[in-house]
Order: C-alpha cells, then sequence, then structure tokens
C-alpha cells in the first residue's frame, strides 16, 4: 500500500529498515529535519493519520496504508495553520531549525495540552529561543503580550520592550520588524545546508568517517580493499590521499591567530574520534558499511587526558612533532600552546594592604553547543570548474580562504554559499567538514555530502574549553579591591584551534572591568588527548566570569558590604582606563556609551519588586525545609573581536522600485538579515519589508570575516549604513535633476523620494538613472575598529530545599546595554536564549570524557539541555544609551547574555545556603552533598 505524503499518494518504496525521516526527505519534504536520530529533540516530528510523531524513530515501512502530514503540507489552499500563524505573529524562532517540528507536534494540541506545555512540549527541545515566544506562539499570545496570560506568576515585564533610546518608526530602527525568512520558516521553505532537491545535485554520493578508537597513535597501514568490496562503494581516501598542507580548523580574520597542527587526514590520531580515513558511496548505508569493513593497523602511544598532567615533566608530548615557531605553538614540548605571564603594579602588596582575602579553585566544565542542526557540507565541481561548497558556517567566506589554502586552488575558483544555519553558538567557526568534501569532489569530480550525527557533534567536533582557575582576591574595610590574581590552566584537547584567543579573551574584559591597580595572571592553553575544544558562546569570558564574579561576593561578605554596592564601587566609569594583562588599555576601545550603572539599578530594582510581589502574594512562605536567597553578577564583552572585523555590503535599487542589500553575514538565529533589513531602510526613509535581504554567498560580496564575536551588528550592520547612505544622496541627486528641486529639498520616503510638492516614485527614478548613466548600487565597508563594550547584568531569587537539594528559581532578571536597540524583540529573544543556554551549563549539562579518553555523553539522551519545563520567564529590561561607535547607536547583544548567568545563580545560591559552589555544573545532587556536608541536610 502507498504512504499518503501531503493528500499525495508516494510511488515510492521504503527499503527495509528506512526511518520515515529519511524517506519523507528523499521524496523532497525537506522540512522534516534531523537533530538527533534518536527520538530526543522533535525537529523531525511530523503527523501520521493525525498523531504526532518522531520519524526519526518511526519506520517507514509502518507508514503504509496511512496518511502522512509534514510540515509543507500543514497549511492548506484557504491559507497557513492556525498554529503557523500564531508562529509568525509572535516570532516564536531564532535559527527556525526545530520550529517544524514544534509546530507540527503543536498543531494537536487542544485546550488542555496548551495549558501544560513544559508536560506536552517536552519532546520538542529549541536551542536558540529560550522557549518564552514558542510558548506565546503555541498559545496564541501574540508578539507583545504581557501580565499573568503570558507570564508566569510573579514575573514582571514590565520594561521588557522599551528600550526607547530612539522613537520607533514603522518597519525602521526600534520598531519589532519580524525576521524577513518567517514566511519560510513556518512552512518550512526555509533552505539549510542540505535542503537541496536530488534533481540539482545529480550523482550525489555521501561520506562517511572512519574514527579513531585509540586517545593516541600512529597509524601503521591501512587496507582499504575490504571497504571498496562493499557495494556502492566508490573510495576511500586517507592521509595518503590528504594534502600535507598543516591548518587549523578554527576560523579567524588572520589564520596566524591560531597554531598550525591539523591535517585534513593525519598520520597521528591524538583523540578518541578523530577521523582517519573518508569513505564514499553511492548511499549513506553503503558508506557507512565500508567504514565499517576498512582495516586499520594502529601503533598505540602513551596518552594524557589532563592539563594539569600534561604540563608535568615527562607527560606524554602531543604535538612534539611541531616547530613551534612555524607552527605558532607556544611550547609544543611541553603541550602548551599559548600562555601570557602579566602583573600590574604588585599584588603582593595589594594583599598585605587587605582586610579580607578569598583563595579558591574555581573549575568549568566542558560544554557542547548542541545547535539543532549537525555540522553538514556539500561539494561539488561546476560545468566551469569551481568547487562550489554548500555549508552549514557561520563564516563562509574564511572557509573559501582555508580550502584556498589547504588545495593551493585559485580563489575564483572557489565559491562557498551557506543557506540558512540551523544554530551555531561558535561551534560552526571551524572547518570541519567542508575540506572533506572538497578533497573528495575534487578528485571524484562528483557531488558529495557529508552530515555529521549527533553523537559525531559530542565525541569529534568541539567544546567549550574546560577552565581550572586559581584565585586569589584581597579588598579592604573600605569597600575597595586591593589585589587580583588568577593563576589559569584550559584544556583545548587535542588542538589548538581557538585556544589562544579563547584563553586572551577569557584573562581580558573579566578582568578589566573593574578598578584595581594590583592584578596578576598567569594563564596556559594546555593540550591532552581529549576531544577538542574550539570557539564558544563567550569565548572565555563566561569561564573567567564565574570564578571572577563568585570571589567578588565573597569578598562583599567578607567586609559586611552589599555585593551589588561593592560592585558600583569598584567598576569601571568613563574615563577609567580597562585593564587586564597590559600596563596601556586597547587602544582602540572606547566606551562608546556607558550603562552599567543603569543595568545594575535595573535588577536590582527588579528584585526589590519580586520580593514584595511574592509577599503580597503570600508566596515567600515555602515550608521550614526551604531557605531562599538573591545573587547577581556583572559583565562586559568589547563589542568586535580585536584587529579587524571585515564587512563589504552593496546596497542597490532594483527595477521594481524596492532594495537589494547584500551581505556576507550568515544567519544561524543570530537576527542579522532583520538588522540589516532595519538599517538599510532607517538611511532610505523605507520601511523593512521593501528589503530583500540576500546573503552568506562568497559571489555576492567582496569579503565578510564572519557571524562570530558578536559582529553581526556593529560591523556588517556598519558597511551596510554606510551603503544606504550613499545610496540615498545618490537617489536624492537624480530626483533632484528630475524636478529641479534643491537637493537639500529632496526626502526620501517609503516608495518614493518626495521633491517638494511632487511625489516621485522609485520606479521612476531607477528608470532615470539608467538613462543618466548612474549607477543605483553602493558599497559599504567597515573594518571593525574603534570598538565599545557592552554590559549585561543578572540577576536572580531562589529557593534551595535543605531536605533534598532541590533548586527552584523564583526570579530571572538580565539587564542588558546594548545601545538603541533595533529591534527590542529579537533582541530580548537573544538574551532569552542565551539565559536558557547559560542555565544549563549552570545546572547539569557537562560532556563528560572518562579515564580512557572516551566522551560518555553522546546523545541527547545523555547529555540535558534545558527543556520546555527547565527554563523559568526571565524578566529583560535594557539601559538607555546611544553608541558613538555602533550603527546609529546599536551595540552587541548576541554572546555576551551568557556569561553574567553562572556567576549570579551560584551567588544565589550562596546566599541562600552559606555553601560556596565553585565548580560546574552545580547539580541537585551536588547541592544535597554540600548541604549535607554542612550538616543542614537531616542524614
Amino acid at each position: 500500500m502507498a504512504i499518503e505524503i501531503n493528500g499525495a499518494a508516494s510511488q515510492a518504496t521504503p527499503r527495509p529498515g528506512q526511518c520515515l525521516r529519511t524517506f519523507l526527505r528523499e521524496q523532497g519534504n525537506f522540512g522534516v529535519k534531523k537533530g538527533c536520530d534518536g527520538g530526543d529533540c522533535g525537529a523531525c516530528t511530523v503527523h501520521v493519520d493525525g498523531t504526532p510523531v518522531h520519524s526519526c524513530i518511526y519506520p517507514a515501512v509502518r507508514a503504509e496504508g496511512k496518511a502522512v502530514t509534514t510540515i509543507d503540507g500543514l497549511a492548506t489552499a484557504d491559507g497557513l495553520h492556525p498554529v503557523q500563524e500564531q508562529f509568525l505573529e509572535a516570532q516564536g524562532f531564532q535559527c527556525g531549525f526545530c520550529t517544524a517540528g514544534m509546530m507540527m507536534t503543536a498543531a494537536t494540541f487542544d485546550d488542555e495540552q496548551r495549558a501544560n506545555l513544559p508536560r506536552n512540549l517536552k519532546g520538542n527541545l529549541c536551542r536558540c529561543t529560550g522557549y518564552r515566544s514558542i510558548a506565546d506562539a503555541v498559545c496564541g499570545h501574540g508578539p507583545d503580550a504581557h501580565g499573568p496570560d503570558a507570564h508566569d506568576a510573579g514575573a514582571d515585564v514590565s520594561g521588557a520592550q522599551s528600550p526607547a533610546a530612539v522613537e520607533p518608526k514603522s518597519g525602521q530602527l526600534g520598531d519589532n520588524v519580524p525576521a524577513p525568512a518567517g514566511p519560510a520558516v513556518v512552512t518550512g521553505t526555509a533552505r539549510y545546508a542540505l535542503d537541496v532537491p536530488a534533481d540539482q545535485l545529480p550523482g550525489l554520493l555521501h561520506l562517511k568517517l572512519v574514527r579513531s578508537p585509540h586517545p593516541h597513535a600512529r597509524i601503521v597501514s591501512i587496507n582499504k580493499a575490504p571497504a571498496l568490496a562493499v557495494p556502492g562503494v566508490v573510495a576511500v581516501f586517507t592521509h595518503e590521499d590528504a594534502p600535507q598542507q598543516l591548518f587549523s580548523t578554527a576560523q579567524h580574520e588572520h589564520y596566524t591567530d591560531d597554531p598550525d597542527d591539523t591535517r585534513v587526514l593525519d598520520n597521528v590520531v591524538r583523540f578518541i574520534g578523530q577521523r582517519v580515513a573518508a569513505v564514499v558511496a553511492e548511499s549513506v548505508g553503503a558508506a557507512e558499511a565500508g567504514a565499517r569493513a576498512l582495516e586499520v593497523e594502529y601503533e598505540l602511544l602513551d596518552a594524557v587526558f589532563t592539563p594539569q598532567e600534561a604540563i608535568l615533566p615527562g607527560a606524554p608530548v602531543i604535538h612534539g612533532d611541531k616547530d613551534a615557531v612555524a607552527t605558532r605553538i607556544a611550547r609544543p614540548l611541553d603541550n602548551v600552546v599559548a600562555e601570557v605571564h602579566a602583573e600590574l603594579g604588585s599584588v603582593e602588596e595589594g594583599f598585605a594592604a587587605a582586610d579580607f582575602v578569598h583563595e579558591h579553585t574555581y573549575r568549568t566544565q566542558r560544554v557542547q553547543h548542541v545547535a539543532m542542526e549537525t555540522h553538514s557540507a556539500i561539494a561539488w565541481v561546476d560545468d566551469d570548474g569551481r568547487l562550489m561548497v554548500r555549508s552549514s558556517s557561520q563564516v563562509p567566506f574564511l572557509v573559501k580562504r582555508t580550502l584556498v589554502r589547504l588545495f593551493d586552488l585559485p580563489e575564483e575558483s572557489v565559491r562557498v554559499v551557506a543557506g540558512r544555519v540551523g544554530g551555531g553558538f561558535g561551534g560552526k567557526q571551524e572547518v570541519l567538514t567542508e575540506d572533506l568534501v572538497a578533497l573528495a569532489a575534487l578528485a571524484l569530480k562528483r557531488p558529495v555530502q557529508l552530515e555529521f550525527t549527533r553523537t559525531e557533534q559530542f565525541m569529534a567536533t568541539t567544546t567549550r574549553h574546560p577552565f581550572t582557575i586559581k584565585l586569589k582576591a584581597g579588598a579592604n574595610r573600605d569597600g575597595y579591591l586591593t589585589a587580583l590574581q588568577l593563576d589559569v590552566i584550559t584544556n583545548t584537547g587535542a588542538y589548538g584551534n581557538h585556544a589562544p584567543g579563547v584563553m586572551f579573551h577569557g584573562c581580558g574584559e573579566s578582568l578589566a572591568v573593574y578598578k584595581c591597580v594590583n592584578k596578576k595572571v598567569d594563564a596556559q592553553a594546555v593540550y591532552t588527548n581529549t576531544v577538542p575544544a574550539g570557539a564558544f558562546r563567550g569565548y572565555g569570558l563566561s569561564q573567567m566570569i564565574f570564578a571572577i564574579e563568585s570571589a567578588i561576593d565573597e569578598l562583599a561578605v567578607g567586609i559586611g558590604m552589599d555585593p551589588l554596592d561593592f560592585r558600583l564601587k569598584n567598576m569601571v566609569r568613563p574615563g577609567d582606563h580597562m585593564l587586564s594583562t597590559t600596563p596601556e588599555p586597547e587602544e582602540d576601545v572606547h566606551y562608546g556609551s556607558y550603562g552599567l550603572d543603569q543595568c545594575v539599578s535595573l535588577v536590582r530594582d527588579a528584585l526589590d519588586r519580586g520580593k514584595e510581589r511574592y509577599r503580597a502574594a503570600g508566596l515567600d512562605d515555602l515550608g521550614p525545609e526551604w531557605v531562599t536567597g538573591e545573587g547577581a553578577a556583572l559583565s562586559m564583552i568589547d563589542t568586535v573581536p580585536p584587529r579587524g572585523h571585515f564587512a563589504h555590503t552593496r546596497v542597490s535599487l532594483e527595477a521594481d522600485g524596492r532594495f537589494a542589500v547584500d551581505v556576507g553575514t550568515a544567519e544561524f538565529g543570530n537576527g542579522t538579515t532583520t538588522v540589516h533589513a532595519q538599517l538599510a531602510a532607517t538611511a532610505l526613509g523605507t520601511s523593512a519589508y521593501a528589503i530583500q535581504v540576500r546573503q552568506s554567498d562568497t559571489d555576492l560580496v567582496e569579503h565578510d570575516t564572519g557571524a562570530f564575536g558578536s559582529a553581526g551588528t556593529v560591523v556588517a550592520g556598519k558597511a551596510t549604513l554606510a551603503a544606504a547612505l550613499e545610496l540615498a544622496t545618490r537617489i536624492q541627486t537624480v530626483a533632484a535633476s528630475l524636478t529641479g528641486v534643491p537637493l537639500a529639498d529632496c526626502r526620501l520616503v517609503d516608495g518614493a523620494v518626495e521633491c517638494g510638492d511632487r511625489s516621485v516614485p522609485m520606479k521612476e527614478i531607477y528608470d532615470a538613472a539608467r538613462l543618466q548613466g548612474v549607477r543605483l548600487a553602493t558599497d559599504g565597508n567597515w573594518g571593525g575598529t574603534p570598538r565599545s563594550v557592552a554590559f549585561n547584568v543578572h540577576g536572580f531569587r531562589v529557593a534551595v530545599n535543605t531536605g533534598t537539594g532541590e533548586l527552584r528559581i523564583l526570579q530571572s532578571v538580565q539587564a542588558a546595554d546594548a545601545g538603541v536597540v533595533v529591534n527590542p524583540r529579537q533582541c530580548r529573544g537573544q538574551i532569552e536564549g542565551g539565559i536558557a543556554q547559560a542555565l544549563g551549563a549552570t545546572l547539569y549539562e557537562e560532556v563528560k570524557v572518562d579515564d580512557s579518553g572516551h566522551v560518555t555523553t553522546d546523545i541527547l539522551r545523555q547529555y540535558h539541555i534545558p527543556s520546555f519545563a527547565d527554563v523559568p520567564r526571565s524578566e529583560v529590561y535594557f539601559a538607555k544609551t546611544n553608541d558613538s561607535t555602533g550603527p546609529l547607536g546599536a551595540k552587541s547583544m548576541s554572546e555576551s547574555p551568557f556569561n553574567p548567568v553562572a556567576p549570579a545563580l551560584a551567588n544565589a545560591i550562596r546566599n541562600a545556603t552559606g555553601v560556596r559552589f565553585g565548580e560546574l555544573p552545580i547539580a541537585r545532587d551536588k547541592i544535597y552533598l554540600a548541604l549535607r556536608d554542612r550538616t543542614l541536610v537531616p542524614n
């Protein structure tokens, strides 16, 4: 019996053992996504005879004779399904990769199910939004919902929509413009990396990897014959077939920022999961069978798994074959990738002047990005001989540069395109798939696709760097810091991608935000035979801020001072040098605006109001076994990475009177598409709805460093604004020549130019410019300097059960200094998503590696990311500032909301229980055991 798909009988027959997800995608239903292939995330949800199922674990053969509905078929001829309309209205998505599955589940809910979303959405995960916008969408609350119907009891969101540094105009700066891709996201037609119809890639091959079972070994031999004998296997690539060129998978504007310690395929493996060989076949199944058949002989080498052991004399050397100068590894024979040693003033004198000294060792764990879309790429050689790569990447232009360098290709012979990207968080600032598909496509002259499994994401991509921070800090009774001393060891894993940058950045703004004349830092980034670390939201700051902000609270308690008052007394203010490891401040970092004091006040006031609301509602007495407490933490971040971050954009007037904006920046839920449209619309006197943004294609513009370091708004946005302003002047000039009205009296409005009492339509302007030979397309460039600083302050009020260790978050509030907020709803969503991700990293997320180097948390069922029920509603407030360096006064605000959450929560728990938790995650069992050991818990 045929399977009915979206009302039409399918002529295809499922293969034996095939799941419904892959069957549906083979029939062109690309709205069905893969996030786990284990029934854990819900991205693949479809309806079978009206019942939602996870199609990745539903045998396709069971659907024979049944009606299957995917997101592609949820709408009808009469229009969108109500749940699609609600997700559009509430903007219940960011990257959008999970959205189809979320809507397919929610579309079946009745009123009773909608009243219990924590239970009924437990099978659908979102990594971007923090779930608030999803709840508003499912319940039909709309974009501006307030009050008890939209928010948990006790939550105050009165400040959530009031940046008010500018008066918003419809479709321009300050307006809640919906994401341009919204209709495509809610209908399942938004195209991600692998959403390419089969007829566009005839002869598509699939690549699977053979990975190392050993933490450290030399490959003695590889026998390809058994793999090549598997039906369907076309080729096997090993280190003998790969370029000898050393490189780093990390991608930065300057590739020299990272050590060249990696090969595409190496004859030495340095962690369990490292790629050994690539098997290319006609199908995924054949490639997997070929990978299992490949015979590899290894010579085992000694391994080391902790950075503390790795720097001891006699420890196994992981990159001892590398030349320090050529590869930019600080001390390869000592396993040290990079290091910094600096002292400002004299910490010895500072501690001698202290009335209270706090010493503690703080530890942060490995955390995985868990972007819902796994790493993937397709490569092929087109009819003109160009290498074409379609990738899920935050940095398509840097990927192109790396491929050119690796394969010694002319720049013009490579094109890289990123479709819509299903989440990034820094994890896709790497080359982890593109080099392999390029290698195979160049050799075979056929399209080749590689898609990582969720297990590969955990064991073989990158994680957040684990930090061990020995901290000593002193303060006097007058409430001033006298000394800060930190001894830092970071675990970069088997390769040094991002190791120097994460270490230096972590030791930067975390220290620079406080005035203290005596500071000392000794930091080392160290190799181990474990899964590599890499770029992760915050880029080293979240780890260091956890330690420093925890210590700030301890100092305040030690001298008997309110922790927020202590911060207000010691934090930098305009005119103060921002110093960390050098005696002079970064010359291009300025206070473009300053709202840290406002953020502290906003959080303090919100916590006070929350306490009063709970008291008035009679909710403040939870029983004798519960203790409550409050805590806060602050953070500062430079708005752009150092040493240049470049963007080129182009803005043009099209023949239909609308505008086009070409940018290099990728969209992965960061909202840059909307921001570019709004910035251009503001400059051109029109609405974002009249602007089409084309992006993340290396053929579109000259260069874009990429969407990382929160640079999408303040770098690429600056370039877009410059181009749009120049185009506006050209349009005014054409209009003035047409009408005879002085240029100063020609004003751009939506769809036209008003010249005195005459309105000239944009279409007429376009035609006139062609006749005059005037090019109505302008270019904008920005180099990322000067830079400003952005601030975030987070506060929590919590309750802890002293008998069980249960933690309840009674109130969560964050205040942000984002300058002029381009899109308040979107910016609030970024902050809420950052809070949710940080809560996971604070309370339970951990990539665990056992004593032999195996990652043991390699599926989502073992690695707990926040689900709907785990995330409290957070109050979000914006400081009223206008930044002098950002486009139209805006500042960055995508990675920084993550940074103050962990210490704020640890400080609240400390305030409630008296116990300082200095190691993440602060899981419930750790709270119970700590309280028991303090004899607060009855045995």
